[in-house]
Formats: C-alpha cells, sequence, structure tokens
C-alpha cells in the first residue's frame, strides 16, 4: 500500500466527521456536491454495505473516499483530497485502502465514475489497472461527460 506524507492518518469516516466532509465536498465538487444526506445515507449502511475513509492531517480531515460493495461488485462511490494536500499520496493511499476493503468483502471487480476533464484522476486510476469501459454523456451537473472504468480483482 501507498504510504500518504508524514503526519497524514486514515481512519473510518463517523458521523460526527460529516460537517467537515461536506465543508470539502463543496469546495472540490461544487459544481455537484453530494448533500449531507446522501453522505448520511451512506454511512448509515456501514459497515454492512459501505466503507468510508478520512484522511486527517493533525485534527483536519483533508480527504476522504467511500466503497460500495455486494456480491461480487464494488463501486468506488468517491474520492476527494483538498487542494493543498494532493499530490502527497492521499489518493493513492485512499484507493489502495478501498481496493483491499473489495477484496476483503470477495469482489471480484470494481467499478468507478471519473470526470473526463479530470486527467490526474483518469491517470491515477489508470496506473492501478483500471481501464475505461464505456461514457455516460453529460454525467455531471454542469454537462461534464463521465467516463466509467473496471479493475477486475481476481
Amino acid at each position: 500500500m501507498t504510504e500518504p506524507a508524514a503526519g497524514v492518518r486514515i481512519r473510518q469516516m463517523t458521523y460526527e466527521d460529516l460537517p467537515a466532509v461536506m465543508k470539502l465536498e463543496r469546495e472540490i465538487f461544487p459544481e455537484d456536491p453530494w448533500t449531507e444526506g446522501m453522505m448520511r445515507g451512506e454511512l448509515d449502511e456501514q459497515p454492512r454495505t459501505r466503507h468510508y475513509l478520512v484522511a486527517t492531517d493533525g485534527d483536519e480531515i483533508v480527504g476522504y473516499a467511500g466503497l460500495a460493495a455486494a456480491g461480487d461488485q464494488a463501486d468506488v462511490q468517491t474520492i476527494a483530497v483538498r487542494a493543498d494536500h494532493r499530490r502527497a499520496g492521499i489518493g493513492r493511499t485512499l484507493l489502495s485502502m478501498l481496493l483491499e476493503e473489495a477484496v476483503r468483502r470477495g469482489a471480484a471487480w470494481v467499478f468507478l465514475e471519473v470526470r473526463a476533464d479530470n486527467a490526474p484522476a483518469r491517470t491515477m486510476y489508470e496506473r492501478f489497472g483500471f481501464e475505461r469501459i464505456g461514457v455516460r454523456r453529460r454525467y455531471y451537473a454542469d454537462g461534464t461527460d463521465a467516463y466509467t472504468m473496471r479493475k477486475r480483482l481476481r
């Protein structure tokens, strides 16, 4: 597993993290952020079918990620890292941990959607072995397409 920058810790997301996570969500995804109700709904399913993590630097949440898993399929629901903490291994660590959880839960495949205009994220996913399998036209609120990607785990 990739290690994040010194001082950054990864732990399971809790309901108490929601205010900070939602603030980041609105900063990172201003065009189409999840609502607090959506995120709370995800946490309601943890650990049954969901696995959510936060990355902290000291007392601050600087990133988060989530996985949905059922049967032999898992989906990366979200990965976000605060702009001033990018390129420090946090996203890679979060993705590694989500993939480890998918394996632990018996998934054979992991799927995700990524903005077509987010080259850094697409590059990271490709480095982890994800392949592009389709396009969802005008998927995001601002009309940007999403690429669907998948990775075979077993």
